[in-house]
């Protein structure tokens, strides 16, 4: 073999090796196993669940509904989740469009001067277009127009999938956006729920010290009788006006409680402050009397961050696809056709007609960080949408079995608080009767009162907790974005 030919033998395998060694594609981490979901919330293994209601049935106040309805349609939250679900499709879009070849039309004019001593500038006076020369003369170029008007396309063949797998990523983030929205929705319509369930807690605490306040000033008027016809002191006296005073004051903060709680439900409503119509009272509320949790399983395919953190793995896992795919070469088409000519008067001629495809098989060898870079950021990212995915479910199942305790708890406690009302209501008609027939001092009366006022309160603030913490629930199952 000649010596020429084992040297181009030689630097063809080095450059086939380097080809293959530039385009080793590196391997993605293996991702852990998904921890095991409980089998049943409850000791009942019934798939019925709250959440497969409907908010609109959920909820039976009329006035909570309208509240809900409002807030859906013009929530800035809502509306700017609305927005990016647009910016998912839109990248949907872009990354579908890349599969698909780029043609453009082009309209090209210019000149250009060769050299004297090219093969382009000896060949273009060697024409039958231009003047013939003597071999003796100097040789000096012209300018050479140029005028070029058709369609040109570039077009990179996916032979490895890079592009579907980019487009498979964008398309599941448009999901994913999907669920996301879902989630704001949710997220709405249970914190709508628990400001009007807090307004009517109000509102009942509200009623709770005007009751207080009426017999707490029959109670001063009494004792200023008596004090006049020497059965009292001024010192009981003062103690009835300053419990008098102190309920005064805790009705004062309640009605700007009441202020505040309006105006945070106006800004979820997306509206300026003014009042919120209310007419059931606390105790009126209306909710599904069994708190059916149904199995964790649906917890997957119900709550919306769980689907949407799903999805996100899904996607990173594309991006990963992606990203290895860089590694190996690319194949790019680059066709044109056209009317191309050195003279405008004859650039529509048949003769013009110009055509011709240019293919090009890149692949990295050297100086490979941007694409190794890009690789363990997708890498890196996969593995972070799969620590999400496990923390969602561990969410989901937690806030499910806490609520349900929740609302055990105090369900028992409202009924307790209840009993412990009646009992001290009953505890301050005594002690008025023993106070006017002189058995019971002034302090056990102030105590009596003061006991059943905190006891009132604490019932109100008790059966608030309960309605929320079914809100939760419904929330919590996935209930509420369809």
């Amino acid at each position: 073999m000649p010596f020429n030919k084992k040297i181009s033998s030689y630097f063809s395998c080095l450059f086939l090796l380097g080809l293959l060694a530039g385009c080793k594609a590196s391997e993605p981490t293996p991702l852990p196993a998904l921890q095991s979901v409980l089998t049943t919330f409850q000791a009942s293994s019934d798939s019925t669940s709250l959440a497969d209601l409907s908010w609109k049935e959920f909820f039976r106040d009329p006035f909570l509904v309208g509240l809900i309805d409002s807030a859906l349609q013009h929530n800035p939250d809502v509306l700017s989740a609305v927005q990016q679900v647009e910016i998912a499709r839109a990248n949907t879009l872009l990354s579908r469009g890349a599969l698909l070849p780029q043609v453009t039309a082009m309209g090209a004019a210019g000149v250009e001067k060769f050299g004297d001593y090219t093969m382009t500038g000896v060949g273009n006076f060697d024409t039958n277009l231009s003047p013939n020369i003597n071999e003796n003369q100097k040789v000096s170029q012209p300018l050479v127009p140029d005028y070029f008007l058709g369609l040109r396309s570039a077009w990179e063949v996916d032979l490895w999938g890079k592009l579907r797998k980019a487009k498979k990523a964008a398309f599941t983030r448009l999901m994913a956006s999907e669920k996301g929205k879902q989630l704001v929705t949710t997220a709405l319509i249970s914190e709508v729920a628990h400001q009007y369930y807090y307004l009517l807690a109000l509102d009942r605490e509200k009623t709770i010290l005007d009751n207080n306040i009426k017999l707490q000033q029959t109670a001063l008027e009494m004792v200023k009788v008596q004090k006049e016809a020497g059965r009292a002191t001024q010192l009981a006296v003062q103690q009835f006006e300053a419990q008098l005073l102190n309920t005064q004051g805790l009705k004062a903060e309640k009605e700007q409680e009441i202020q505040t709680v309006e105006g945070q439900l106006n800004q979820l409503l997306g509206r300026y402050p003014q009042p919120i119509v209310r007419s059931q009272t606390l105790d009126a509320q209306e909710l599904p009397a069994q708190m059916k949790a149904g199995v964790p399983t649906d917890l997957l395919r119900r709550r919306p961050d769980i689907q949407q953190a799903e999805l996100e793995l899904q996607a990173a896992q594309a991006d990963v696809a992606a990203a290895r795919a860089a590694f190996l070469p690319s194949l790019v088409l680059s066709p044109y056709v056209g009317f191309n000519s050195f003279n405008a008067s004859l650039l529509f001629k048949p003769a013009s007609v110009a055509y011709g495809i240019l293919g090009g098989l890149s692949a990295p060898l050297l100086n490979r960080s941007g694409i190794k870079a890009d690789f363990r950021r997708a890498d890196a990212a996969k593995i972070q949408a799969y620590h999400a995915y496990q923390k969602s479910i561990l969410t989901g199942v937690r806030e499910v079995v806490t609520t349900l305790r929740e609302i055990e708890n105090y369900q028992q406690a409202s009924a307790l608080k209840e009993q412990e009302v009646k009992v001290l209501q009953n505890a301050v008609s005594t002690s008025n009767d023993l106070f006017f027939s002189g058995y019971a001092s002034y302090l056990e009366v102030i105590t009596a009162q003061r006991g059943v006022l905190e006891a009132e309160l604490k019932l109100a603030a008790t059966k608030r907790i309960v309605l929320q913490s079914t809100v939760n629930l419904y929330r919590a199952l996935g209930g509420g974005w369809e």
